[in-house]
């Protein structure tokens, strides 16, 4: 399978930046499309941000402008800087992606376990 491993959460204040970072690895694998969604206490799961395979993008109405997810498809790597946070967005950070196995030929999805990002007023 394809482990998703997230990092860069924290405590910030509101206004305040922090740049979030997800890593793939496994054994022989093709990404598609990457996202980042994130779920706060007693809410649903949000998706935050999208990006297919050749960098197009798509972003929650609720941070257009603030946020930018970009990744490196060399280092299966993506990232999510975030910018002028604001207390709304406090919530757990997951990144996924979709994509093939090599070695078996099937297609896979998978998750990561999650990353805190708080942003105090």
């Amino acid at each position: 399978q394809v482990r998703l491993v997230e990092a860069g959460g924290g405590l910030v204040q509101a206004g305040g930046s922090l740049r979030l970072s997800c890593v793939a690895s496994g054994d022989r694998f093709h990404i598609n499309d990457m996202a980042w969604s994130r779920q706060a206490p007693g809410k649903q799961r949000e998706l935050v941000a999208r990006i297919t395979r050749g960098g197009i993008t798509e972003y929650a109405d609720s941070v257009k402008g603030r946020f930018t997810v970009s990744r490196d498809n060399a280092k299966n790597m993506m990232y999510l800087q975030m910018n002028s946070l604001k207390p709304e967005d406090t919530a757990v950070y997951s990144c996924n992606a979709d994509g093939v196995l090599l070695t078996m030929s099937r297609t896979f999805q998978s998750w990561g376990q999650g990353t805190q990002v708080t942003v105090s007023s």
